[in-house]
């Protein structure tokens, strides 16, 4: 079996984050990238199919800048047999839409039988590329699954909602992706760095996946505008003078609050 995991690189949660107003981007330094930890979690559910089933090629599928490398050499040390790095210049402010499309593509050329990944990343937390992957690539798409069976022709899961657990089942080629719910991503041990740092990345561009990012007929968000948030405010300060009830009443009125 091959299953793809989609590995995402975001910056740091623990670091302070800022927006370019130039761009709208959020401001990156060289060490600020990580694996998202949603995306570890994806990957330690294939690698532990993997345990038990020798033949299965895990393959971490990244859409990132070049910097992006030493993190995806960890998805290998962590365990992947390979790494797919889809990697433009165009790509720079990807919307959800142009994501899911580059990914769609990179995985029909990768090829497949299961692609797994998380269900929210932790700097856009849209939720949506996997669905729309799914409707591209036309595959059975069972999301947000706090566990996970995998099988030789199907995969299988629950979702937990407020009020209900839902049973999903759905044969392959399928998508999924997992929730927190699911067991953290095993350590990369010594073999695993040393290994990483010899394996070759394969590197894929937009002009490979015969996508293009400013297509006209295709839908897409762009930024048009960025503005620093202003500095708050002091609130009002009512002074009881045995009018205090009534400034309170006025201030409610004013504010149409009653």
């Amino acid at each position: 079996m091959r299953i793809l995991v989609l590995m995402k690189v975001v910056p740091d949660t623990y670091r302070d984050r800022s927006l370019s107003l130039e761009t709208g981007l959020v401001t990156r330094v060289p060490d600020d990238a990580v694996l998202d930890e949603i995306d570890e979690r994806a990957l330690e559910v294939a690698l532990a199919y993997a345990d038990g089933n020798p033949d299965t090629e895990v393959v971490a599928l990244t859409m990132a800048p070049t910097s992006a490398i030493s993190s995806i050499r960890k998805a290998l040390a962590i365990g992947a047999t390979d790494a797919v790095h889809v990697v433009d210049e165009a790509l720079v402010g990807a919307d959800t839409m142009l994501t899911a499309e580059v990914l769609a593509a990179a995985a029909r050329h990768a090829g497949f039988d299961l692609i797994i990944a998380g269900n929210a990343s932790t700097d856009g937390w849209s939720g949506a590329v996997p669905a729309a992957m799914a409707e591209l690539l036309g595959l059975p798409a069972a999301t947000f699954l706090s566990s996970v069976e995998i099988t030789t022709d199907g995969v299988s899961g629950v979702r937990a909602s407020d009020g209900a657990e839902v049973s999903i089942t759905a044969p392959l080629p399928a998508l999924v992706s997992i929730t927190e719910q699911l067991p953290s991503a095993r350590l990369p041990n010594f073999k695993g760095i040393i290994a990483a740092k010899k394996k070759e990345i394969g590197t894929l561009s937009l002009a490979d996946l015969g996508v293009d990012a400013d297509d006209p007929e295709k839908a897409r968000s762009i930024m048009i505008a960025a503005k620093e948030r202003p500095a708050r405010e002091a609130g009002v300060k009512i002074v009881d003078t045995g009018d205090a009830g009534e400034q309170l009443a006025a201030f409610l009125v004013e504010n149409k609050l009653v």
